[in-house]
C-alpha cells in the first residue's frame, strides 16, 4: 500500500467511528473515502451503487447495513470495511488480476482450507466423509498458504473439515498474524463456549458460517439428536458479543420447502445471522444417498426464494449453484476460489474430490498452473446457461473429461471413488434440471431485455 494510499485508509478507519455513531450523517462520507481504492471499473460501479442504496432509507441493503453496524462490535465493523471490503475486494482482486494475465492462470478471490479432517459429529452423507479421518494441515502450513496467497492478492481465507474449531487456537493465532485478512470458519458450531465467542469478537477478523438445515428435527435428522439447540446456543452467545457469523445450510429432498421458507430465514434473523450460505446436496463418496438430490421443482424453489429475501430481508443470501448468473457460471479451479484438504491436496472445489498436486509438493502458483487447474481455465464456463455451472452435477461429462486430460487422482483415500461412479450419480439430476434451469434463464433475460429496452 503506497504512502497516499495509507493515508486513505488511516482516514476511512476515523470515517468508521463517526459512522457508528451517527450512519444517517456520516456513511456518505464513508463511501466517499472508500472511493479512490476501487481500481476495476466494476468496483467503481458497485460504489456507486453503495452510495445510491444509502440515500434510499426504504432500501433493504440500507437496512441490513444499519443492523450490521448496530450488532457488530465496533472492531468487528472495522475489519470488516478494511479486510474484507478494502483488502479482499478492492486492492486485492486489483492485484489477483494483474497476477493472473502475468502467469496465465487463475488467481482466486478466496482459499478454503481444512485444517483437520476429524470431526466431532457424524452426519449422514457428509460431502467431507470420505476423506481419511485424522488428518491436519499444522499451524506452520496453514500459514505458510496465507502468506503466498497475499503475496498474489487473496485475503480472503476459509476453513472447512472435518471440525475447523477443534483447531480454534490455532485459527485465532492466524487471526491474530495475518490481521489484514478475513476468514471464515463453516462449523457446526458445537464448540463455541462464552470463551471463544469473546476471543472472536476480540480478534475481529474471523466470521463463523454455522451449518443448520432447518428447525430441531428436520436439521437433527442428518446432524444428529440435540444438534439444533447447540446451534442456537451459539448463535446467542455471538450475537451477544458482536462477533461476525451467519448460517450455512445444505438443502436436500428432505428440508427444501423448510430451509426456503421465510419462517425459516426470519429465525436465523432473529438469532442474529448477519449473511446464510446456501449449498445444496451432493453424492460424494461410498456412503452418499443420491435419493437427497433434489427435484428440479426444488431447486427452482431455492432460486425464487433465494431472489425474493436478497430484496425484502435484512440479510445477505448466497446459492453456491444457483447464482452462477453473478460470476458467469463456475467459480472453482482458482477461478474465484479453490480447495485444500486436511491431506495438503489442492482440489478445484470442495465437491471435487481430485487433484493434480499436493499443497506439501508445491507453491500454490504451481498448484494453480497444475494441470487439472489448467483444464478448469480452459473450459470455463462448462454452460452457457449460468444456471448449470458446475462441472458435476449439471454437466458431469466435463468432469470425468477434465480429471482424464489432468490425470488426476482420486483424494478420498478411504474409496478412491473414480470420476466416472461420482458422475454417473449425477446424470440424471442434470438431465432433469436442464430443460427447467434454460426456461428460467430465458424468461430472466427477456425480462432484462425488456427492461433495458
Amino acid at each position: 500500500m503506497s504512502v497516499k494510499q495509507s493515508l486513505q485508509a488511516a482516514a476511512l478507519r476515523e470515517s468508521l467511528r463517526y459512522v457508528r455513531r451517527n450512519p444517517e450523517q456520516n456513511f456518505a462520507r464513508l463511501i466517499a473515502l472508500i472511493r479512490p481504492f476501487a481500481r476495476l471499473p466494476w468496483h467503481r460501479e458497485i460504489i456507486q451503487q453503495a452510495g445510491e442504496m444509502w440515500a434510499d432509507p426504504q432500501n433493504n441493503w440500507r437496512r441490513f447495513t444499519e443492523r450490521a453496524l448496530q450488532q457488530l462490535a465496533p472492531n468487528v465493523a472495522e475489519k470488516i470495511v478494511m479486510n474484507f471490503f478494502l483488502n479482499a475486494c478492492l486492492s486485492g482482486v486489483a492485484t489477483a488480476r494483474t497476477v493472473e494475465k502475468e502467469q496465465d492462470c487463475n488467481v482466486p478471490w478466496a482459499i478454503l482450507m481444512d485444517p483437520t479432517s476429524s470431526c466431532n459429529l457424524h452426519c449422514e452423507g457428509c460431502w467431507a466423509g470420505e476423506y481419511a479421518r485424522g488428518e491436519h494441515l499444522s499451524l506452520e502450513e496453514l500459514d505458510g498458504i496465507i502468506e503466498q496467497g497475499k503475496e498474489l492478492g487473496v485475503f480472503f481465507y476459509l476453513y472447512s473439515g472435518g471440525e475447523p474449531l477443534l483447531r480454534a487456537a490455532d485459527i485465532l493465532k492466524l487471526a491474530e498474524k495475518h490481521s489484514d485478512a478475513v476468514f471464515c470458519a463453516f462449523t457446526n458450531a458445537t464448540l463455541v463456549t462464552p470463551e471463544l465467542a469473546a476471543q472472536l469478537s476480540e480478534v475481529g477478523n474471523v466470521a463463523l458460517a454455522i451449518s443448520v438445515e432447518g428447525f430441531d428435527k428436520v436439521n437433527d435428522f442428518r446432524r444428529g439428536e440435540g444438534t439444533y439447540a447447540r446451534v442456537v446456543r451459539a448463535m446467542d452467545l455471538l450475537r451477544e458479543v458482536g462477533a461476525p457469523f451467519g448460517f450455512s445450510t445444505c438443502y436436500h429432498a428432505q428440508n427444501t420447502e423448510q430451509v426456503a421458507s421465510e419462517e425459516f430465514v426470519d429465525a436465523m434473523v432473529e438469532k442474529g445471522c448477519l449473511f446464510g450460505w446456501y449449498f445444496t446436496y451432493m453424492p460424494i463418496g461410498q456412503h452418499a444417498r443420491p435419493e437427497l438430490l433434489v427435484t428440479p421443482e426444488q431447486r427452482q424453489l431455492m432460486y425464487e426464494r433465494v431472489h425474493e429475501f436478497r430484496a425484502t430481508k435484512p440479510i445477505f443470501l448466497l446459492d453456491f449453484w444457483n447464482d452462477g448468473e453473478y460470476c458467469n457460471g463456475c467459480i472453482a479451479g482458482g477461478r474465484h476460489y479453490l480447495h485444500i484438504n486436511a491431506h495438503g491436496d489442492v482440489e478445484p472445489c470442495a465437491f471435487i474430490h481430485y487433484a493434480s498436486t499436493n499443497i506439501r509438493e508445491a507453491t500454490l502458483l504451481e498448484a494453480l498452473k497444475s494441470p487439472l487447474f489448467m483444464q478448469y481455465r480452459q473450459h470455463q464456463p462448462f454452460n452457457k446457461n449460468p444456471l448449470r455451472p458446475c462441472p458435476l452435477l449439471d454437466n458431469p461429462d466435463a468432469l470425468v473429461e477434465m480429471v482424464t486430460q489432468a490425470g488426476a487422482y482420486s483424494t478420498q483415500r478411504r474409496d478412491s471413488e473414480p470420476v466416472e461412479v461420482v458422475a454417473g450419480k449425477c446424470r440424471e439430476a442434470a438431465a432433469k434440471w436442464a430443460p427447467v434451469a434454460d426456461a428460467i434463464w430465458q424468461e430472466r433475460t427477456a425480462k432484462q431485455v425488456k427492461q433495458t429496452i
